[in-house]
């Protein structure tokens, strides 16, 4: 019970001092506030400080939108709104032909597989077929070890 009282004590004197170093940096000995150094600046000269930028008020879906709207008329088109799957396909589209042949449309996985294919057997055994894993991005997590239960206090 006497750590308790002992803890209390220790966070009153360590907030005590705290305020004392807040409230003392601050004042007029020897501190210097924010609203006398802007002051300072500006009595200096007009010309020192540049009006900062203004800062946009779109929202993510107005930014979403304006990618969108290509003749900014207010409105998203359906060739506005499909033009980026055409370019997607386009890519993909490699013979020009307007049209997605397999090949075509799994050339990623084919280059994948060739790569994979050392011995060029045309099938993968176990440690080359590992290379084909797809690679995920994981967040890191901490490498914290177990908690452990806290010892019961002996009361003297």
């Amino acid at each position: 019970m006497w750590r308790y009282l002992v803890g209390a004590v220790a966070a009153l004197l360590l907030a005590g001092g705290g305020m004392l170093l807040w409230k003392g940096t601050g004042g007029a000995r020897g501190g210097f506030a924010p609203q006398q150094a802007a002051a300072a600046m500006l009595a200096q000269s007009d010309d020192a400080i540049p009006d900062p930028p203004s800062a946009s008020e779109k929202t993510r879906e107005q930014k979403r939108f304006s990618r969108y709207d290509h003749d900014r008329d207010g409105k998203v088109a359906r060739e506005e709104y499909l033009a980026a799957r055409r370019k997607a396909f386009a890519r993909l589209d490699v013979d020009g032909d307007g049209r997605l042949g397999f090949d075509e449309w799994a050339v990623k996985a084919e280059t994948k597989f060739a790569n994979a294919d050392k011995d060029k057997s045309g099938a993968l055994n176990p440690e080359e077929f590992a290379v084909t894993k797809v690679q995920r991005k994981t967040k890191p997590r901490a490498n914290c070890p177990p908690a452990e239960k806290p010892k019961e206090d002996e009361e003297s």
